[in-house]
């Protein structure tokens, strides 16, 4: 269907199939009462979408975070029909197909260290419920049963699942569904920002942060925890970057008190921040990958983890059985569609195309500290956040009146009508999230700057 084939009365019945029967994920649906507008996107095509009305967005946020490829790309759809005429389905429960074969060993080449075993999932919630539940089970086989607790970031984001909802460390999104899987900890993020102690030595800010872990394992009793999860740029926030040295420094610390370090990089993978995995990025070896989105740029579900080979030593041999899996984990098609993305990113060289644009892209961000109500722009690679403030000299941030009425009562909506598809969140200080498709370019981030500055502008005038 492209916006053409869209007749009036096709666009006013979807309106009201929308609002009579489509239950919106994290949707307010009074936003949409009877005769509101639900945007209905019916195509794309490369950085762009179009809506039911015939109107044109650039997609500013990757579907979510996800359609790095950019839209419309044939060959990915080709791959999918190809692979569902040949085998459709067939699950991996004792069984194997040879896309899933091909995709794990073709991903384990990827990855960084010994991270040579792969188990698949249906998305990124279900890969950090599956990473977590990997954890507790090694140590009951390596003889240290008592080691069940993760720690985590404040106001980072790991998944819907109720597992993974107690690593998430946003308490908002936890309330309505307590009590949840006990044995969750927190520590501080690396919002230098808002760090005033350390804000003008990003070393000595990235030793405090890392050290804040090690204090938690040690206070919780490091015979009683499993694993730290961290994004490499954690997204909830804001899109936090580690400072100087933090993840060599975590990296140690999980070493010295044997817990598992994993990388969740259900965002940063897939070339986001121009490596095929983010902790190749910024330079350590974790323990558990987790990854989705991107790995099939979005055009069918999958996810998975990607595990070092000792955590995967126990359950080589004898009667033990990781007893975890889902029916859609290592779908033959969403498979076949991950292996054509792949051979797209080394074709096309996206990694290399964010390497080489991500500078400018900061830089484009970066003429919007010129407007008042822009205090911070922080990210990497093509990932970014810009923090909005009522003040640039004191830092002083929107309460949750001033945040709703900014965010949801007008930027949601008005960077939408300018053509600009993004996230305006307030998961933390409120921002501007972004994260293009990675085919990208200059001309692109103009568009983003110019609609931003436009938008941006007449916020500040309605405070």
């Amino acid at each position: 269907m492209t916006e053409s084939d869209v007749t009036s009365q096709q666009h006013d019945a979807m309106q009201r199939a929308a609002r009579d029967h489509l239950w919106m994920h994290f949707a307010r649906h009074s936003a949409a009462p009877d005769g509101g507008e639900i945007p209905v996107i019916v195509r794309g095509e490369g950085p762009y979408v179009y809506d039911s009305a015939g109107r044109r967005y650039l997609d500013g946020l990757a579907g979510l975070f996800t359609v790095q490829a950019g839209h419309g790309r044939e060959e990915l759809a080709q791959a999918a029909a190809k692979q569902a005429a040949e085998l459709a389905y067939f699950p991996i429960w004792s069984y194997a197909h040879p896309k899933a074969v091909e995709l794990a060993e073709r991903l384990a080449a990827l990855a960084p260290g010994d991270l040579n075993r792969v188990f698949f999932t249906t998305g990124g919630g279900d890969a950090v419920e599956s990473a977590w539940k990997l954890a507790k089970h090694y140590f009951k086989l390596t003889g240290k049963p008592g080691k069940h607790k993760v720690i985590s970031r404040a106001v980072a984001y790991h998944g819907t699942p109720h597992g993974a909802l107690s690593i998430t460390g946003l308490p908002g999104l936890k309330a309505p569904y307590e009590p949840l899987v006990p044995s969750g900890f927190r520590v501080p993020n690396t919002n230098i920002y808002r760090a005033a102690q350390h804000r003008d030595d990003p070393e000595a800010f990235g030793r405090w942060a890392a050290d804040r872990i090690e204090e938690a394992i040690e206070f919780e009793g490091a015979d009683t925890v499993a694993a730290v999860f961290l994004e490499p740029v954690q997204n909830a926030g804001g899109c936090f970057p580690p400072p100087p040295g933090y993840f060599e420094r975590v990296r140690e610390i999980c070493d010295r008190h044997d817990v598992l370090l994993v990388s969740d990089e259900v965002i940063c993978a897939f070339g986001r921040l121009g490596t095929t995995f983010g902790a190749q990025r910024f330079g350590y070896t974790p323990d558990v990958i987790t990854f989705a989105k991107g790995v099939t740029s979005g055009y069918a579900p999958l996810g998975g983890m990607l595990v070092a080979d000792r955590l995967f030593e126990p359950f080589r041999g004898g009667t033990e059985m990781f007893a975890h899996g889902y029916t859609f984990g290592g779908h033959p098609v969403s498979a076949a569609v991950a292996l054509a993305n792949l051979d797209l990113f080394e074709r096309e060289d996206l990694n290399g195309h964010v390497v080489r644009n991500r500078d400018a892209f900061r830089s484009t961000l970066e003429r919007l500290r010129d407007l008042p109500i822009v205090g911070d722009v922080r990210g990497d690679g093509y990932f970014y956040g810009i923090e909005l403030v009522k003040d640039q000299d004191t830092r002083e941030t929107f309460d949750d009146e001033e945040s709703e009425r900014l965010l949801r009562g007008f930027l949601d909506k008005a960077l939408y009508e300018a053509g600009l598809y993004c996230r305006a969140d307030d998961r933390g200080d409120p921002v501007v999230q972004l994260a293009p498709p990675l085919i990208c370019d200059q001309g692109h981030f103009d568009e983003i700057e110019q609609i931003l500055r436009s938008v941006l502008q007449e916020a500040w005038t309605r405070l």
